[in-house]
């Protein structure tokens, strides 16, 4: 019999518990040594003071220096063999431990010795800038750190933020006791990456800035370099993540939101059982990212004819909410427009040419060096300032989308006779698979 063979649910618990016990203090540990073997990873420290000189101030330097294209091809290698791996050893081995080492490998790797950089998250501001501005051509690096991670999605599911992204590594690294986070507020939460997603393509579209970049909170860790302010960012959602599983990842990672959306149409996925779920209810609370979800029970006539009147009133009041949002997009696209610094400058330059303001800043006085009139920035600006009001309508009416299908998708009353994960949300991170009975009853017969 299946449960004699596993000698009860009591030892079924306790082995799970001291599974999960060890990678975690594993997971800990391995953290720990990074900062203190790397110091300067926290404090942004240089390892060789620089030679001093008189009246000569040091660059800061923002970014890593320029590599080779050799090194830049090894580099997609490597993501190219992680996908691959990782896809392995989430759903043809099913092996937690294996993700997670690839996942330290990852962090190693991508994380500090790449310095965060090519990154798959803010490749997406290349891409956008590229299909917007004539004048840039993306690398085919940044192209490939793209396309690949949502081709392996596609057929895979998640795998990409399961032990690949550096990101994604650090926060389970230090995912020592998540608890679960009340599912109004997860479903909450889960709307600003679409917000943030939004904001990304409409300041790269129109050339103002890279947000995901320069608001990046673990690229400072990875430099090894970096204001006090991102590393202060960076802390905060590394102590958040002690409590909350990956937080960064979840509830404001731009690039999840095409993951999760191509993970649902995934051919193949992870799946908590390997076989039939006997719903023993083991793996319950197992998920630190809220993506397990339970049977259903029996839907009564009244609760469908209530459920059916209430997706027609949200289908019926979607176009409001889309011409709404791109109503307040509109209104708001001044202020976005402020972000450009041909924009900002225009009218640093104006308040100062109207007497409003009487100090000038180094812009404007670079500006008026160039000898070039006046009109013709405050032109280029208000043309600006247009592609703000069109980027801003759009970036409304998407954020009325979103809210509007996912009010829709929470009056869907779905009928669900075993625990299932949410191919969406899943991050395929594998911490199920020791809480099932039938995977203990795989194992033993594969050993």
């Amino acid at each position: 019999m299946l449960w004699k063979s596993l000698e009860g649910k009591s030892q079924l618990l306790l082995f799970s518990t001291r599974v999960n016990r060890h990678l975690r203090f594993t997971s800990f540990t391995i953290f720990i040594f990074v900062l203190l073997v790397l110091p300067d990873v926290a404090f942004g420290v240089e390892r060789f003071p620089p030679p001093q000189f008189d009246d000569h101030e040091l660059p800061v330097t923002t970014v890593p220096e320029p590599r080779r294209d050799l090194y830049e091809y090894l580099d997609v290698a490597a993501l190219l063999a992680a996908l691959s791996l990782a896809s392995y050893l989430a759903l043809k081995k099913r092996s937690r431990r294996g993700v997670f080492l690839l996942g330290i490998f990852s962090l190693l790797y991508f994380g500090f010795w790449r310095k965060g950089c090519v990154c798959s998250i803010g490749a997406t501001q290349n891409i956008v800038l590229a299909l917007f501005e004539s004048g840039y051509t993306a690398p085919i690096t940044v192209i490939a750190f793209f396309i690949l991670p949502l081709i392996f999605t596609l057929f895979f599911g998640r795998t990409f933020c399961a032990a690949v992204c550096p990101l994604g590594a650090i926060q389970d690294v230090v995912a020592i006791r998540p608890i679960k986070v009340p599912s109004w507020l997860e479903h909450a939460l889960r709307l600003l990456p679409y917000i943030y997603l939004s904001a990304a393509v409409l300041f790269a579209a129109t050339g103002s800035a890279f947000i995901i970049c320069e608001y990046d909170p673990f690229v400072a860790f990875f430099r090894r370099s970096g204001s006090l302010n991102m590393l202060i960012l960076g802390a905060c959602f590394l102590l958040v993540g002690v409590f909350v599983g990956r937080p960064y990842c979840r509830f404001l990672c731009p690039y999840g939101v095409m993951l999760n959306l191509v993970s649902k149409a995934s051919k193949w996925h992870v799946t908590i059982t390997p076989g039939e779920c006997i719903q023993c209810r083991l793996c319950e609370d197992s998920c630190p990212f809220g993506s397990i979800e339970r049977p259903t029970q029996e839907l009564r006539i009244h609760n469908r004819a209530e459920g059916k009147k209430m997706l027609a009133i949200l289908i019926s009041l979607l176009p409001l909410f889309i011409a709404l949002s791109s109503w307040l997009g509109v209104l708001i696209s001044p202020a976005l427009s402020r972000v450009h610094a041909t924009v900002s400058l225009a009218e640093r330059v104006w308040l100062e040419d109207t007497g409003k303001i009487e100090e000038t800043t180094d812009a404007s006085e670079a500006f008026r060096r160039t000898g070039r009139p006046t009109e013709e920035l405050y032109n280029e600006a208000l043309t600006l300032k247009k592609r703000f009001t069109f980027g801003g309508g759009m970036f409304g009416a998407f954020i009325g989308l979103v809210i509007g299908i996912k009010l829709i998708n929470l009056s869907i009353r779905r009928r669900r006779m075993d625990y299932e994960v949410n191919r969406g949300t899943c991050l395929s991170c594998g911490r199920c698979f020791s809480y099932c009975p039938i995977e203990h009853v795989r194992l033993k017969k594969s050993s």
